[in-house]
Order: structure tokens, then C-alpha cells, then sequence
């Protein structure tokens, strides 16, 4: 696999060797021992979640607090997302920056989100199936969603008629308030 520093260096793109031929590909989407290599740490993955997303749907920006703060592998197995990891850790050099992504299933590309970041995407096509991988379990007493357009951090999502959010994502705060 290759793997490729973003502007914000503890954020990865994942890119795995594709072998194709006339019957269709194979991939390795996950091996634990090159993942660890790659990232230069151990990472120890706890759960796998899936969501199925029409166009449109807008999902985050979500975080857990510690001791339940989540690192995440996202990939996408159908459709097209525009992914984004907000760095916010306060002691960090790029707290406040974001980094976006287009993750799909033709590209198959996996974006690494350690710890210590908002995540969220958008749904580009009409249907999207993301699948990621969580090193720690979900807490409902955790969780926090920011704005997904909170001015602090001016994320520039793609233009859409109409954005689709949960009553959790439309009742978000600003991370001033939290």
C-alpha cells in the first residue's frame, strides 16, 4: 500500500495495491501489521461501523470525548463521499485546519483520522455505502457533534440543492461552545 501525508501530517490517504486483470481486482483493504507500519504506531481497531447515505446527506462533524475519543479508517465499497477531518486538539499546530478528501469506490482510497479529530462527510453520489474501522467504542455519553458550517473553521463543502441532516447534525453547536 501507499500511504500519503496530508497538510496535516497525522492524517493519511491509504492507497492499496489494486491487482486487475480480465475477471475484475483484488485488494487488501486492511492488514493490521502494514497498517501499523505505515501510520508508525500501534493501532489497535475495536469496531466496524457501516452507513448508507442518499445524496445529498451530510454527516458531522462528530467526535467523542476521552476517554472514549475515536481514531477512524474510513473507506468507501459504493458510491462517492467528500470527507473531511477537523484537527481539534487544542495543543496542536493545526488545531482549527481541516483536510477533505474524495473517497469512492472506484478510487478505493481509505482516509486515516487519528484521534483527536471531527470527522464528517457528504454524499456526492446517489447512494453511498461507507464503512469504517473505530480504535475505541461508541459512547453515547461522548459524543459531540460541531457545526457542520461553523465560521471558526470555514470547511468548503461542495455546493449542493439541498443538504440532508439528522436532528443531532442540525442541532449542533459551535465548538466555542462546547
Amino acid at each position: 500500500m501507499k500511504v500519503i501525508s496530508t497538510k496535516i501530517p497525522d492524517v493519511k490517504v491509504i492507497m492499496p495495491d489494486i491487482f486487475k486483470d480480465d475477471r475484475g481486482y483484488f485488494f487488501e483493504s486492511f492488514n493490521q501489521k502494514n497498517f501499523n507500519e505505515a501510520i508508525g504506531s500501534k493501532i489497535n481497531f475495536v469496531q466496524d461501523n457501516e452507513s448508507k447515505s442518499k445524496k445529498g446527506v451530510l454527516r458531522g462533524m462528530h467526535y467523542q470525548k476521552q476517554p472514549f475519543s475515536q481514531g477512524k479508517l474510513i473507506h468507501v465499497n459504493h458510491g462517492e463521499i467528500f470527507d473531511v477531518a477537523l484537527d481539534i486538539r487544542k495543543e496542536s499546530p493545526t488545531y482549527g485546519e481541516w483536510v477533505s478528501e474524495i473517497l469512492s469506490a472506484d478510487n478505493k482510497k481509505q482516509l486515516w483520522i487519528p484521534e483527536g479529530f471531527a470527522h464528517g462527510f457528504l454524499a456526492l453520489s446517489e447512494e453511498v455505502k461507507v464503512i469504517y474501522k473505530t480504535t475505541q467504542f461508541y459512547s453515547k455519553n461522548h459524543e459531540k457533534t460541531i457545526k457542520y458550517n461553523d465560521k471558526k473553521f470555514n470547511i468548503k463543502w461542495p455546493e449542493m440543492t439541498q443538504y440532508f441532516l439528522s436532528d443531532n447534525d442540525k442541532n449542533a453547536v459551535s465548538l466555542i461552545e462546547d
